[in-house]
């Protein structure tokens, strides 16, 4: 599937190495002002090249619009946005015509395709996600002219062996952080770990944080559409994505129903609220209007410059040294794009509750 959202909706297209990537983002009501260096400045921070934590590849990531939008505001037809590739270099990735990466999704894609783009991994490279980020920003825009008081945040919580609890309160105090961890100890830490395995040619996994505030009560569906099951369907839908949890997660089976229970409380705004909030701002797949808390934990990058036992494509024993451009850690490039999933969901789940109760 390369079309995510039901009202919603985007479908990305496009390769690692091909022309471009670009997104067709449908059910966007017209009339809503659209801010195109908003969507530059995500994909800013998603691009390739930013650090010396991140791909060198060089990709400027600007966003041409093909259609749905006249005088800076939609038209409520679909809103096409096109990415094009400046920094190719398909014949680094020769060797992956003849051979498998290990835990990578070569063996995969070949297996169910026969005939997929080898260079780069084609569609199944990360280099997709800019298509998302560029959708998500649009998203964003929609949700903070309907709910202004709405705010998403994501930061880097773990790389490696280096974790942090610090929670910020801005997107300036992640992005003073090279690789997006608020803690600034912690931070440099992180640094010294990743310019290491890069010396070494090997990678590292990690766990993005988020958390969404404003939110209102009632967004998400029952039983087989809940906003958590949503969450989770878009975050492990990301590249490298390994797992989701809600609020403390697995964390909270060592707890007692006394310990975990979040009490209901009267405001002093009149306003029903939950004492604590174990629940993570979702009671029954739907939102309480407390914040929405969870955590997505990504796998090492699975491209290294270390020698690794692989087969051909004719499933002969051989030895593969990857070349290529590739980050040592998924995780700081990761966090505008869990950003920009979680408002793809948010604005579905918006549509919906209008649809649903109008």
């Amino acid at each position: 599937m390369n079309t995510f959202g039901r009202l919603f909706r985007i479908t990305t297209f496009g390769e690692s190495h091909g022309p471009g990537i670009g997104v067709v983002v449908d059910g966007l009501p017209g009339d809503i002002p659209i801010d195109l260096e908003a969507v530059a400045a995500a994909l800013r921070r998603r691009r390739p090249g930013q650090s010396e934590f991140t791909s060198p590849r060089k990709e400027d990531d600007t966003v041409e619009v093909l259609s749905g939008l006249y005088r800076g505001r939609t038209t409520g037809a679909p809103l096409t946005l096109w990415i094009a590739n400046r920094d190719p270099r398909p014949g680094e990735y020769e060797e992956l015509a003849r051979l498998y990466r290990p835990s990578h999704a070569d063996y995969t894609y070949q297996y169910k395709y026969r005939n997929p783009d080898p260079r780069g991994g084609g569609r199944s490279s990360a280099r997709e996600t800019a298509a998302r980020v560029a959708a998500g920003a649009i998203a964003e825009q929609f949700l903070r002219a309907q709910l202004p008081q709405l705010s998403i945040l994501a930061w880097t919580a773990s790389i490696g062996p280096y974790c942090t609890s610090y929670e910020p309160v801005s997107q300036e105090e992640v992005e003073r952080s090279p690789v997006r961890c608020p803690d600034p100890e912690l931070s440099l830490s992180m640094e010294n770990y990743l310019l290491h395995l890069k010396e070494v040619g090997d990678t590292t996994g990690g766990i993005i944080a988020a958390r969404v505030r404003g939110l209102p009560p009632g967004l998400g569906e029952p039983i087989y559409d809940k906003l958590s099951a949503r969450l989770a369907y878009a975050m492990l839908s990301i590249n490298a994505a390994k797992g989701f949890e809600m609020g403390n997660g697995f964390a909270d089976t060592l707890l007692r129903g006394s310990e975990h229970n979040d009490q209901l409380i009267r405001s002093s705004e009149g306003q029903i609220r939950m004492a604590t909030n174990k629940a993570a701002g979702v009671l029954g797949g739907i939102s309480t209007g407390e914040d929405l808390c969870f955590r997505v934990a990504f796998k090492p990058i699975a491209t290294i410059r270390q020698p690794q036992l692989t087969v051909t494509r004719q499933g002969e024993p051989t030895v593969l040294e990857a070349r290529g451009r590739h980050d040592p850690c998924p995780v700081p490039r990761a966090v505008p794009i869990v950003e920009a999933m979680t408002a793809l969901v948010l604005a579905d789940f918006l549509l919906l509750a209008r649809t649903t109760h109008s």
